[in-house]
């Protein structure tokens, strides 16, 4: 398979009539191929609650479409009316997953177009927020190649790189974050090989990241969550890269769950961990991973989902966590697509993006 059908998957757009997204239905993969167009609140709902559309950078861009594809529908011809109905359905989406700030940040983006035109008529808001969420995609094919280029910088040819969970072009909009620079690397002819872990108990990197870089030829190999720590100790592991889902101003970071554990068994064996992420993931508001909510889901997905038959009691109760939050002791650098940050990240946060190292929440 081309490699640019790869790097460059169209797993979340516009549709072709402008009045729905189009997503690639990621709960499917890696077996079945199966495109969704999708216009109804619950619908689009639904669709990042139950990772049809997952990964913190595609959810940003599903959301900026959803939000506009829902204000077309709306039948309210005066400002104050659609405004309000647009504020529902921005409240309405943004429940549908607590833990990724893209969401959050790229519903307001485009909300914040109709709050800023009072006098418009509700067509021209409309088009306005639509000329938003197109904006929101295009960047973010920006700073996704940018990551790329800064995260492989950090490894040299023949390095072995663990990643968990999934950071590819899926979780984006191109190449990606956590796995970017393998897939840069790729286009280049810089061998790198890819340790990945399952990431149970939703194995977004076996079904997803495996995937996608067997996909595109990249030598990888598959592992269950629990064997990093021997795969370490054996040497084969020269770089930790994952993406994340939310960045506190200290440098805490959430992501998928079993993410800390990784960072843990790296600082053991002094293998650097770098999380890879557009700058849309950094809370500024956040002080710390205290203040991280974190989702729960569902504990049928540790008893049930994958497998034929239950693995467990039905009475047996289940903690289902969806993230964890590695510590800012942990990390090595966080790569942003406008540098490589490095300890103290308040402060190079300061220096990379120029705001105050401490921020009113």
């Amino acid at each position: 398979m081309e490699l640019k059908r790869i790097t460059h998957a169209e797993n979340v757009r516009l549709s072709d009539s402008g009045r729905a997204v189009r997503i690639l239905d990621q709960s499917r993969l890696p077996n079945e191929t199966v495109y969704l167009e999708l216009s109804q609140a619950e619908d689009l709902y639904e669709a990042i609650a139950s990772l049809r559309v997952r990964g913190a950078p595609a959810i940003g861009i599903f959301a900026g479409y959803a939000l506009y594809v829902l204000a077309l529908q709306s039948q309210e011809t005066q400002y104050g009316p659609f405004l309000d109905a647009c504020r529902r359905n921005r409240d309405y989406l943004n429940s549908s997953r607590p833990t990724a700030v893209n969401l959050r940040h790229m519903l307001d983006r485009v909300l914040a177009v109709a709050e800023s035109m009072p006098c418009a008529d509700v067509p021209s808001i409309q088009a306005a927020m639509g000329q938003a969420a197109r904006a929101i995609h295009q960047e973010d094919i920006a700073m996704c190649t940018a990551i790329s280029e800064y995260g492989l910088s950090l490894v040299k040819a023949g390095d072995g790189i663990l990643t968990h969970c999934n950071a590819g072009p899926l979780a984006t909009s191109r190449y990606g974050t956590g796995l970017g620079p393998l897939f840069l690397a790729k286009e280049r002819g810089i061998p790198l090989h890819a340790w990945c872990d399952e990431t149970r108990p939703l194995l977004q990197g076996a079904r997803l990241t495996a995937y996608e870089l067997q996909q595109a030829g990249i030598d990888c190999t598959l592992i269950c969550d629990n064997m990093a720590s021997l795969v370490m100790k054996e040497g084969k592991i020269n770089a930790c890269f994952v993406g994340c889902d939310r960045v506190a101003r200290n440098g805490d970071t959430a992501n998928k769950i079993g993410t800390s554990g990784v960072a843990i068994l790296a600082k053991h064996y002094g293998i650097p961990f770098y999380v890879l992420g557009p700058s849309s993931t950094i809370d500024f508001t956040c002080p710390d991973g205290d203040h991280i909510p974190i989702e729960l889901r569902d504990g049928g997905e540790i008893k049930e989902k994958f497998f034929s038959t239950p693995v467990a009691l039905p009475q047996v109760k289940c903690y289902n966590p969806a993230f964890d939050v590695t510590d800012h002791s942990l990390i090595t650098a966080i790569v942003t697509e406008k540098g490589i940050c490095y300890p103290p990240f308040e402060q190079s946060f300061a220096q990379v993006f120029g705001r105050p190292e401490k921020e009113a929440t």
